[in-house]
């Protein structure tokens, strides 16, 4: 009798257990992002983009898919908008091409993938994820990036695909102004952190990188510390914002360190690090984050960042400007 009744409370229990909790954050760039700079049409783009790309995360996460997957089909949407520099839209470099860079990393074993330089691949998120899976290496580079990921069955277009309207603009703007600033003051980076129901993070992030750029320059973005890091003891971490000062202070591995060395919140951290490590050195953008609990932050210390998040208690956030309570 004793072994039925405990056949039937373990029953009970195993019947009542929660769901894990899932949550993501996810970013489409940093910069002057203004009301006075942007038109209601735009405006309102950029909400549905992002709200899109959120909510479809949220549900492919509630259905039980993996983070990495998770974090490849929502980056997939938005390098395939042309309102992003990253894929489709992505910024033209000083000699009028497109050089495309991505990453991805995997908080459960610490896998990573990457590609910089790649000049066909239609999504460069892809690539990453074929080469942490697919391959011995980490970070693939150019006519390499490329080959690979052909190799990989992945979808090639021509160099065009990736140019419109408003970056041949963009282009033509800063090579008159003769400036080291792109006239196009936006950050444009996309990424993804996410909290799968088996516990694991993963982050990601893609981008055309800077307007105007020369020589093969290379941001933060495919740069595993830098622009993207993920950690199961601690967080995962999207950057987005001048890559340079991302690359010195490795902004991403900073924050997770912080978090799993000192104990602090994942906010204090990102805030810690973009605010107080990056301001005085003039280093301008920002993140997005998840800790092992579900919590988010998405912290940035210029005029505004395309943000949405939904977090373990299913709250959705969007934002764009940069104010206290979201937009």
């Amino acid at each position: 009798m004793r072994q039925l009744l405990a056949g039937l409370l373990c029953c009970w229990s195993f019947g009542t257990v929660a769901e894990a909790p899932v949550a993501i954050a996810v970013h489409g760039g940093a910069g002057t992002i203004t009301r006075d700079n942007m038109s209601p049409e735009q405006e309102a783009a950029y909400r549905t983009a992002m709200d899109q790309a959120v909510s479809s995360g949220y549900a492919a996460l509630q259905r039980g898919e993996s983070g990495i997957d998770v974090v490849v089909a929502v980056i997939k949407l938005l390098e395939d908008s042309p309102l992003f520099n990253a894929g489709h839209g992505a910024v033209l470099t000083w000699d009028g091409h497109h050089e495309l860079d991505a990453s991805i990393m995997s908080g459960s074993d610490l896998a990573a993938g990457a590609v910089a330089g790649a000049k066909s691949i239609k999504n460069p998120i892809e690539a990453a994820r074929a080469v942490m899976l697919a391959s011995p290496h980490v970070l693939l580079s150019g006519q390499g990036a490329d080959a690979f990921a052909e190799m990989q069955g992945l979808e090639i277009v021509p160099n065009r695909y990736f140019t419109t309207p408003r970056r041949l603009k963009a282009l033509e703007r800063y090579k008159s102004a003769q400036v080291e600033k792109p006239a196009d003051s936006k950050f444009g980076t996309v990424g993804v952190v996410v909290l799968d129901r088996e516990g694991n993070l993963a982050a990601g992030t893609s981008t055309g990188g800077m307007t105007g750029k020369r020589w093969g320059r290379v941001g933060d973005a495919p740069l595993i510390g830098a622009g993207t890091y993920a950690d199961n003891s601690s967080c995962a971490v999207s950057a987005t914002g001048h890559g340079e000062f991302f690359i010195r202070w490795q902004v991403a591995s900073d924050i997770c360190a912080r978090v799993k060395y000192t104990g602090v919140t994942l906010r204090a951290a990102a805030d810690a690090v973009i605010q107080e490590v990056l301001v005085p050195e003039g280093g301008e953008g920002g993140v997005v984050a998840i800790d092992a609990a579900g919590s988010v932050a998405m912290v940035f210390n210029t005029e505004g960042m395309y943000r949405a998040s939904i977090d373990r208690e299913g709250n959705k956030v969007l934002g764009i400007y940069k104010n206290v309570v979201p937009d």
